[in-house]
Order: C-alpha cells, then sequence, then structure tokens
C-alpha cells in the first residue's frame, strides 16, 4: 500500500503517513502511541467517513453495539475502503467462533472481553492463531484479501487483546499480562468501575481505587512488554491516559458523537 497523505496540519503542512493498516499489530506490540475511534451504530458509510480521519484504528462493538454478523463485515469492508486505518472488533465473548468470525471479516485485531484468568487470556490468543500455534480454523473469505494471506502472515498481523474489566481480573493482571503471545490488554472503565464497587458506570466515590487499578494495569503491561489500552469518553481523556503510560486509546463513540452534535447545534439554534 503506498504512502497517503494525512489532512493538514494547524500550520497548514500537509504530512505523509508513513504506516499502513498492515503495521497495526506490529505498531501495538512495539507499544507505540496509539490512538482509535468506537462504532456501535450499523451505518458503512459512516465508518468509511470516520476511518479516513487519522485514527490509527476504528473498533466495532460487536458486544454492545448495535449491529450484527453483516454489519461487523461492512464495517470492516468501509474502513479498508479508505485504506488508512486498521479495523478492530470487541468480540461478544471469548469464543473461538466468535473471534474466528471477526478475523474472517478482515479485523486486524480482537478486543476479548471479561477474561478474568491468564488460562483465559491463553484461550483468547489461541483462537487468534493458525495451528500449530493456536486452533483458528481456516476459512479466510474475506480477510485472505488483506490479511497475509498465508496462515503464518496472517499470524503476525493480527492483534489478540484481551479485557480488563472485573475484580477477578484485576487481582490477576500481572499473570494475565504475562500470557505468551498475548499483544495488549484494555480497560473497560465502566465494568471496572461497578466491580470495585462503583454504584455507577462513572461513579467518583471510587475515583482513588479506579486511578489505582489503572495504574496496576499500566504498569504490568509494561513489565510485561505488552500493550495497554484503555477507552475514553474524549480527546483530552485519552491524551491524559497516554501520558499516564498507556500506549492506546480509544475514543468516544459514533452514537454517543452523533447525539452530542445534534444537542449541541439544537441550543445554538434556539439562542
Amino acid at each position: 500500500m503506498q504512502a497517503e497523505s494525512a489532512p493538514p496540519t494547524p500550520t497548514g503542512e500537509t504530512e505523509t503517513m508513513t504506516t499502513s493498516p498492515a503495521d497495526f499489530a506490529a505498531r501495538l506490540r512495539a507499544r507505540e502511541r496509539i490512538l482509535g475511534y468506537w462504532v456501535v451504530l450499523d451505518n458503512p458509510v459512516g465508518t468509511e467517513r470516520l476511518a479516513g480521519l487519522g485514527y490509527d484504528y476504528v473498533c466495532v462493538d460487536a458486544q454492545h453495539g448495535l449491529l450484527d454478523y453483516k454489519g461487523t463485515l461492512g464495517a470492516m469492508t468501509a474502513i479498508d475502503a479508505r485504506g488508512a486505518c486498521a479495523g478492530m472488533v470487541r468480540v461478544p465473548a471469548n469464543d473461538g467462533f466468535w473471534i474466528g468470525q471477526a478475523l474472517d471479516a478482515g479485523a486486524r485485531g480482537v478486543i476479548v472481553p471479561l477474561v478474568n484468568t491468564a488460562e483465559e487470556a491463553a484461550a483468547a490468543v489461541r483462537a487468534c492463531r493458525y495451528p500449530p500455534h493456536g486452533v483458528r480454523s481456516y476459512g479466510p473469505m474475506r480477510s485472505g484479501l488483506r490479511v497475509g494471506p498465508t496462515p503464518a502472515e496472517a499470524n503476525e498481523q493480527v492483534a489478540c487483546v484481551v479485557m480488563i474489566e472485573t475484580a477477578q481480573a484485576l487481582g490477576n493482571t500481572a499473570e494475565i499480562c504475562a500470557t505468551e503471545g498475548l499483544d495488549g490488554v484494555y480497560i473497560g472503565p465502566s465494568d471496572l468501575t461497578i466491580a470495585l464497587g462503583g454504584r455507577t458506570s462513572t461513579d467518583p466515590s471510587v475515583a482513588e481505587a479506579f486511578d489505582a487499578a489503572l495504574a496496576t494495569v499500566a504498569e504490568a503491561a509494561k513489565s510485561a512488554g505488552i500493550a495497554a489500552g484503555i477507552h475514553c469518553p474524549d480527546g483530552v481523556t485519552a491524551a491524559k491516559r497516554l501520558a499516564q503510560g498507556f500506549t492506546f486509546a480509544t475514543v468516544s463513540s459514533d452514537l454517543v458523537h452523533l447525539e452530542q452534535a445534534a444537542a449541541a447545534h439544537l441550543r445554538d439554534a434556539r439562542g
């Protein structure tokens, strides 16, 4: 893939992109700073436009998002159409079927929810890799057009990230991060807040415990030499988390931003 021109910088100059979606897993493993966006709507045209804004990846939420497999497939196709960033999928569960299906659709990485132990993390890794390194079934009906296509190449170009979002996972963070073949861990702040005793997903009464948990995960990932990621409500928070030691961060979502933009314009129109 040839390098593409990025949008003009604040100084008016245009920078040249030197990375491609095929580099995504390698960049993640190298603990480069990476920024992504979250998609929950079944809106391929909207996703295609988002994929060209300059984010390093766009992650489609197949766990809590409002789209089925056809929607995920459409989103991966839309992301690849821009050729500017990597497509990821948060799969519904730590299950070889869901992981394999997302990868066969063309995802360059998966985020696996509710992983509580190193054994569960190892199972996710195996589901992402073809034999002899894993148990992924060979059937890249679409991914073969973009990822790989040989099994060894696909193994190298696909990232496996597991979520730390429960009290049990937090207690096993070091062991999870040390899992062979794991590329990164990812914090789900809402579930983690509730797991720490929060009455809501943003309960400020557990802020101190939450911040301590973030430090624990970031340090464990650093010690293990893997990526540490987190979901963020906005870009300002993403910048803060990167400064705190996280290596990648996802910014908000299409549904949230649609509602926020519509509400802001309505307020402006009403004076």
